[in-house]
């Protein structure tokens, strides 16, 4: 049976701890592998509270809390901000408590989730903040980072955006090569319909006329390849809403004003997820406990 988001997210997110703390602690167990924390008194306790020192959009509870569970699961953690939230600089995030040692191992794995994730949700919100008014929504690609495709489309939607297809196994996306080795868009279209009838069909067009054969064949999708201005309003035209239209290819913030007054569905940008510059984050200790 296949296997739901949620389920392939939980699952993503004990690998990725569990990887991310091997490579700290080059695979030994956190009381030998974090020299340093071995300077401190092994029944020190403290208290630490996790800040954002810029505006971001916070994602990553589940993955501090899955480190130290991992690392040591007697350290608390009181959280002050969900998933989704916004937040400005010196709110805090979390405050940890429990073993000195346990949490220095851990805060820097920790926060590199937390980065990593905010920075694709405050870059996927403000994006969508410019969409606001119009039909058209912000989707993703399958352009994330290697090991964390489940955790970066989670936080998009935290984000405020749409996660296009998961995967490779999710939906059909005929791209100009699957055209070129199939012979023609209506015999991929129609190979798709056969072996997969239930799955949405996407083609990407890099011309009005490719679109027209994308229309004719039935697709239910239709990308718009680094269209120019003018020839997406043609499109959007002669499509007359019988498939959803989506544009993709250079998105940038001053761009994607303009593609919200041309009344297409979408908007995918790979930039969301690969072109995303980590919240800055600090945990400051509040005092030995």
């Amino acid at each position: 049976m296949t296997q739901t988001f949620q389920e392939l997210l939980n699952q993503e997110i004990e690998e990725s701890v569990a990887h991310a703390l091997y490579e700290d602690l080059g695979g030994q167990d956190a009381h030998s592998g974090d020299i340093t924390a071995q300077l401190i008194p092994q029944e020190n306790q403290l208290e630490a509270d996790l800040i954002t020192r810029e505006p971001c959009v916070f994602v990553g509870k589940r993955w501090v809390e899955e480190v130290f569970q991992q690392l040591d699961p007697g350290v608390q953690i009181q959280w002050y901000a969900e998933d989704g939230d916004n937040l400005q600089p010196n709110d805090r995030i979390c405050t940890l408590s429990g073993n000195a040692r346990s949490i220095l191992t851990g805060e820097r794995t920790a926060m590199n989730f937390v980065q990593t994730l905010s920075a694709t949700a405050t870059k996927v919100s403000e994006y969508v903040s410019l969409l606001s008014g119009s039909k058209t929504r912000l989707l993703d690609t399958r352009k994330t980072i290697p090991g964390l495709r489940f955790a970066q489309k989670y936080a998009v939607t935290c984000g405020g955006g749409l996660n296009h297809r998961i995967g490779l196994y999710d939906a059909f996306l005929i791209k100009e090569n699957h055209i070129m080795a199939s012979g023609s868009i209506k015999a991929a279209i129609s190979a798709a319909r056969q072996l997969a009838p239930e799955k949405p069909v996407e083609v990407e067009v890099e011309n009005l006329d490719e679109l027209q054969q994308a229309l004719e064949a039935g697709a239910d999708i239709i990308m718009l390849d680094n269209f120019s201005l003018q020839d997406i309003q043609k499109a959007v035209s002669n499509n007359a809403g019988k498939a959803k239209l989506e544009v993709s290819g250079n998105i940038t913030s001053q761009h994607l004003l303009s593609l919200s007054e041309l009344g297409v569905d979408y908007i995918s940008s790979g930039a969301i997820t690969k072109h995303v510059q980590a919240v800055d984050l600090s945990l400051r200790v509040k005092n030995r406990i």
